[in-house]
């Protein structure tokens, strides 16, 4: 189907009743099908008046700071268009009312993406944008992505995607690493461990089966005291021993900075201070930054990254056929930045 630009278009979206899943696919997107109903009537409207292809000057600003990521998106799905289009870069940063993007051309050929545009941009930005606050908690210490399981798996790896470009070292998520031209990086979950019964079981078949170059780290919060487990799984691995994970859920008070510091110390004692201590669980950046004093060596972090609440992002139609114009409390006119670049 072609793009869908008037209200009697709509009448021929229909849903399929054995449809598996609700999320939409890149054709309905690119379709326009995950548009606002409005701006169907607006083009009808438009194309009433024999004015649809009105040559007009759009810009995209947020209300407050970010990092900007989705531009690659929204180039794909504008640049079969007859327009000009004008962004930062993909991870620029951006300050509140910064124009961010700049559409010229026919407003037939963009209008009906607006809520696409808009929804790409303020989703991913959101996410990078908290990537990059957990970032600089960590204190350049490695930040891996784990935020995948707290979203729908249709844009899981679009957020740990844009959780890469905010400053994620790398991410959990398959399709999302790939997508940041990464290699998805995890160690084990809780599973492993209580089907087998026992950590060490699972330390010694963790060994076996990796290669020489794996690093391999074990999670040691499932059955005893994290640092006497910690200990056995040094022992038993020695200089194979990468490091070790704790996710102590929070009805056991959570990792604290006195368990990693009684962790480390007890570690360094035995001869193992190279071991690596790496954290996840309910990560935010003043826990981030307590632990890393403490002697965190990496964290994990998902839902911090996953719920950022989306950036509002608005369009705003600045010219029409090349003179200044704006609704009332807006500026008139195209609002420069020199950090925008020519995309199409």
């Amino acid at each position: 189907m072609k793009n869908i630009s008037t209200l009697e278009d709509l009448e021929k979206v229909t849903v399929e009743p054995d449809r598996k899943l609700f999320s939409a696919t890149h054709e309905e997107i690119m379709e326009g099908k995950t548009t606002d109903v409005y701006f169907l009537r607006t083009m009808d409207i438009l194309s009433h008046l024999n004015i649809e292809n009105t040559v007009v000057t759009a810009e995209i600003f947020a209300r407050e700071n970010g990092i900007l990521a989705g531009i690659p998106e929204v180039i794909n799905v504008l640049k079969d268009k007859e327009i000009e289009l004008w962004a930062l870069k993909e991870g620029d940063s951006f300050a509140p009312k910064d124009t961010l993007v700049r559409i010229k051309g026919p407003y037939s050929q963009f209008g009906i993406f607006e809520t696409t545009i808009l929804g790409m941009l303020a989703s991913s930005s959101a996410w990078a944008t908290a990537a990059k606050v957990a970032r600089e908690a960590c204190k350049g210490k490695p930040l891996l992505c784990f935020g995948a399981r707290h979203v729908h798996p249709s844009v899981a790896p679009v957020m740990e995607r844009a959780a890469l470009i905010g400053g994620a070292d790398n991410a959990s998520c398959i399709l999302g690493a790939k997508l940041a031209g990464s290699e998805p990086m995890g160690t084990l979950p809780h599973a492993a461990f209580l089907i087998a019964g026992d950590t060490l079981t699972v330390a010694k078949a963790y060994d076996e089966i990796s290669g020489p170059d794996e690093n391999r780290t074990i999670l040691i919060d499932t059955f005893k005291d994290e640092t006497e487990e910690a200990l056995r799984v040094a022992e038993t691995l020695g200089d194979k021993l990468y490091g070790i994970r704790l996710d102590t859920p929070s009805e056991r008070g959570g990792v604290t900075a006195e368990l990693i510091k009684e962790l480390r110390a007890r570690l360094d004692q035995k001869g193992y201070k190279n071991v690596k201590i790496i954290v996840s669980g309910g990560l935010y950046p003043e826990k981030i930054s307590e632990l890393a004093d403490a002697g965190v060596d990496a964290f994990g972090v998902g839902s911090f990254i996953s719920d950022a609440k989306p950036i509002d992002m608005t369009m705003d139609i600045k010219e029409v056929n090349g003179r200044p114009i704006a609704k009332r409390g807006r500026i008139p006119g195209i609002i420069e930045n020199h950090k925008l670049v020519k995309m199409i």
